[in-house]
């Protein structure tokens, strides 16, 4: 089949090549002509997809990256793998209505519109389908197919990929989802049908929205624990044991990525707008993981303040880490960048090293190159904040070097000069 896949990203790109794999024609729609020119070369930008990867399917022709809507003629299925962010802390659809548009001037008798992007139950049915009837003049569900299959990419996860991982479909009608669950047999091993659009999109955010609550409640016990002068790992992994009614989640300086940051706001503003109902849950978990990067500066200000008798302006500090979670270069809505800005707001000279980014991914803060054991002296620092623990790191070294360590994410041995968050 002609397939086309909107959106080169984190969630795109993994799509396309895979489905150039199975043996399907692919089309890259990506509007950002660089990101194109650099899928053509071979180059590829997500850690999921190498570089082998990629040129297979370009000298194979099996798959053509582009930026002009023309070439999404004559599609079988189309899939929309494009952002949804948050703007001005509200949900913003404008890249699936772009997408929408975009495909709706190609949609043939008989073709397949599938949204993976992650949204608030009613969007495929209420934006996207009146949009594709609009601009094609069929009908969804008699004249061509319509369908969600939320993504469930994790970056740099080197067991769960997206072949291997179970997949969420669901149709407009039963005909629409016979169509979107044959299309997506051919590229993942398990298929899950729902018996619903809403379902199946109200089942993605919340699947982010269990993680999201979860990670809040730790992060709330950690700092009871911290003023209870319990140790919270320790406390986590005696809780762990239990064989059953117990998952256990980590405390860290917040969270970050496209997801946990977004998502549940997608579902608590979509509750309130349209039914004046408050996602009591959602909101509180969202006030504690966006506080937490304050809370990691405010301990990293007391151990100056009661170890050294210095304050944070002026201060020397390294960060580890700016991306939102180990072995990526994904820092959107990174936790890790929002408390080396905070830091550097408050006058210290903050070093920060991540050698998935050694370019600078963020202009609001300064990447070294060095990784931390061979370009940087440890020693020269008053403090180390250890905010992504990249496998990289040497975190041995740095325990026997560094004047005073703050491990948020708990993966260093506690000593005097090392403190667990």
């Amino acid at each position: 089949m002609h397939i086309c896949v909107l959106g080169q990203g984190y969630v795109g790109l993994p799509l396309a090549v895979r489905a150039a794999e199975a043996g399907h024609a692919v089309t890259g729609y990506e509007p950002d002509g660089a990101r194109c020119e650099a899928l053509a070369a071979g180059s590829s930008y997500v850690e999921d997809i190498g570089d082998d990867r990629l040129q297979a399917v370009l000298d194979s022709d099996a798959y053509y990256a582009t930026s002009d809507p023309q070439d999404l003629k004559g599609f079988d299925v189309a899939v929309i793998t494009v952002p949804t962010p948050l703007t001005d802390r509200a949900p913003d659809l404008s890249c699936v209505r772009d997408a929408g548009r975009a495909l709706a001037e190609w949609i043939e008798p008989g073709a397949t519109v599938v949204l993976e992007s992650t949204t608030h139950p009613g969007t495929t049915r209420d934006v996207l389908v009146p949009l594709l009837e609009e601009g094609s003049g069929l009908v969804a569900g008699r004249d061509f197919h319509v369908g969600f299959s939320p993504e469930r990419i994790d970056p740099g996860n080197p067991d769960w990929r997206l072949e291997n991982t179970p997949k969420i479909v669901a149709g407009l009608t039963e005909g629409c989802l016979r169509r979107v669950k044959d299309f997506y047999d051919t590229v993942t091993d398990v298929t899950v049908p729902a018996s619903g659009l809403e379902e199946a999109e109200l089942a993605k955010v919340f699947e982010n929205t269990y993680r999201h609550v979860n990670i809040a409640l730790v992060n709330e016990l950690s700092r009871m624990a911290h003023t209870l002068g319990v140790d919270v790992w320790h406390t986590l992994e005696l809780a762990a044991t239990k064989p059953f009614g117990f998952t256990k989640f980590l405390p860290g300086p917040g969270v970050g990525g496209h997801c946990l940051p977004i998502d549940p706001v997608y579902l608590s503003h979509h509750v309130k707008a349209r039914h004046g109902q408050t996602f009591r849950l959602i909101e509180l978990a969202q006030d504690i993981n966006e506080s937490q990067p304050d809370y990691v500066v405010r301990r990293l200000q007391d151990a100056l303040s009661r170890r050294f008798r210095r304050s944070v302006h002026g201060a020397r500090i390294l960060a580890l880490g700016a991306a939102y979670k180990p072995g990526t270069s994904d820092a959107r809505q990174s936790p890790a960048v929002e408390v080396s800005d905070r830091l550097r707001q408050m006058g210290a000279d903050v070093t920060v090293v991540d050698p998935y980014l050694p370019d600078g991914g963020s202009r609001s803060i300064p990447f070294a190159a060095e990784d931390v054991g061979t370009g940087t002296c440890v020693a020269d620092f008053d403090a180390v904040v250890l905010l992504t623990p990249h496998a990289e790191f040497d975190l041995d070294r740095l325990a026997d070097e560094a004047s005073y360590v703050l491990d948020t994410r708990g993966v260093m041995a506690a000593a005097p000069h090392v403190e667990l968050l």
